[in-house]
């Protein structure tokens, strides 16, 4: 999972300790939250948009999917007037953290790995904030730390 850490950083997911994932406004990512993301579920927490992007904590998922209160909220920016309560378009998992990495694993060292040529993070105009990752993946971005 995706975040500018100025916007919401693993610090503030460290300390808010739950958290709701909210304001995915992308089709594709909002079917993997409702569709195959369970309780338990772990993820990389992932720092873009920033000087140096890193995989740079662990997280599990907290909750099974359920409607995002912003799309109804028309003071958000993730407002969608297109949505109603009784037919939401948008939903969010909670997220909870599990901890840092020992160190932050950069994208520039992700890209020069082999074995993540496929990874989906490593491929050109990825767009999505949330993704899933392999087992293979998962075990060698952990060996990395």
């Amino acid at each position: 999972m995706k975040s500018e850490p100025d916007s919401y950083s693993i610090d503030d997911l460290e300390r808010d300790g739950t958290e709701p994932w909210d304001g995915i406004r992308n089709y594709q990512a909002r079917n993997m939250m409702r569709d195959d993301m369970k309780v338990g579920d772990k993820v990389f927490f992932y720092h873009s948009s920033c000087k140096q992007p890193a995989i740079v904590g662990l997280a599990r998922i907290a909750s099974k999917a359920y409607p995002d209160a912003t799309q109804f909220d028309p003071n958000s920016k993730y407002h969608d007037p297109k949505s109603s309560p009784e037919e939401p378009r948008w939903v969010l998992v909670d997220v909870k953290f599990e901890r840092q990495l020992k160190r932050p694993i950069p994208l520039t060292e992700l890209k020069q790995h082999p074995a993540l040529d496929d990874f989906q993070l490593n491929k050109r105009g990825n767009r999505l904030s949330i993704f899933p990752v392999s087992k293979q993946h998962w075990d060698l971005i952990l060996s990395l730390e």
